[in-house]
């Protein structure tokens, strides 16, 4: 069976991980180490020896879970290729996973047990109470699905698991500012920023468009309400709005008082009508 063969991106440094890929030359195939083992559909061979990381995946298991992904939309860049899913079984979120990262997905990685899971922020282990049922596990090596068996213990305070919990939201997004900064280095924000306009009038349109069926206007809907830049943006307008109103209800206010004093007016017309009537029959 053919393998993909390791390789390093050149202009990564050394000790990234997301540096690390796999090339298949006679398919003209490459992919990223972490698309790869993230991917919600994709096994890794069961022959595989964990000694030897330059041949690791088989080219037609790679290919076979590309194909999936052509039929997934991203959650977060809302295009195809979405592969890696979260980890809860009925929930339907999937990413590229350089986008999972980006919409402040969670990470539970284990290289030595084959395990790599992605939570999407509302399934967050770090930050739900509850646990998670067998079915909603996965080993990456093939084997029998193990539970998750992690909980909670009962030993630690409240101060620790809250410490614990801002230490590893820090430690993530540390990663996502480091990501940009390189982003800028690289002259990427420009293509990156126009990239998003392009997505939010897409969604725009979606959500104008009368056609739109009731499945892609509700994702569009809640992809646009899982964005905290998009919830800033409704807190301003709700903010617009407010001053608008108070603005409008002056404006009612002093036409009321118009109204009433043009009421007042005509009632008093008639009484006019008939002087200018009485004068014209004394001239005569």
């Amino acid at each position: 069976m053919e393998k993909m063969v390791k390789r390093k991106c050149a202009f990564c440094p050394a000790d990234e991980e997301c540096a690390i890929m796999y090339i298949a030359e006679k398919q003209n195939l490459a992919v990223h180490q972490d698309c790869l083992l993230y991917s919600s559909g994709f096994v890794e061979s069961e022959e595989h020896n964990p000694e030897n990381q330059e041949t690791r995946f088989d080219v037609a298991s790679v290919q076979d879970e590309i194909r999936r992904g052509k039929r997934l939309m991203c959650n977060f860049c809302r295009k195809k290729g979405a592969t890696v899913g979260c980890e809860i079984k009925n929930c339907r979120r999937s990413y590229h996973y350089f986008c999972a990262l980006c919409d402040d997905a969670a990470l539970e990685t284990d290289g030595g047990q084959g395990i790599y899971r992605v939570f999407c922020p509302k399934h967050d282990p770090g930050i739900r109470t509850n646990h998670y049922d067998a079915d909603n596990k996965r080993n990456r090596n093939g084997m029998k699905s193990s539970a998750f068996t992690e909980k909670m213990s009962t030993e630690e305070t409240a101060a620790e698991n809250s410490l614990r919990l801002l230490r590893k939201k820090h430690n993530k997004h540390k990663g996502k500012i480091d990501f940009f900064r390189k982003c800028k280095q690289a002259g990427l924000l420009d293509g990156i920023f126009k990239e998003m306009l392009d997505t939010l009038q897409l969604a725009k349109e979606k959500l104008m468009d009368d056609n739109t069926s009731e499945t892609e206007y509700e994702e569009t809907v809640i992809s646009l309400f899982d964005c905290s830049l998009f919830e800033n943006v409704l807190t301003n307008v709700h903010s617009g709005t407010e001053k608008k109103l108070q603005e409008l209800l002056e404006t009612r206010k002093k036409l009321d008082t118009q109204i009433e004093l043009l009421k007042d007016l005509k009632e008093v017309i008639p009484f006019q009508e008939n002087i200018a009537s009485a004068s014209s029959s004394v001239s005569e």
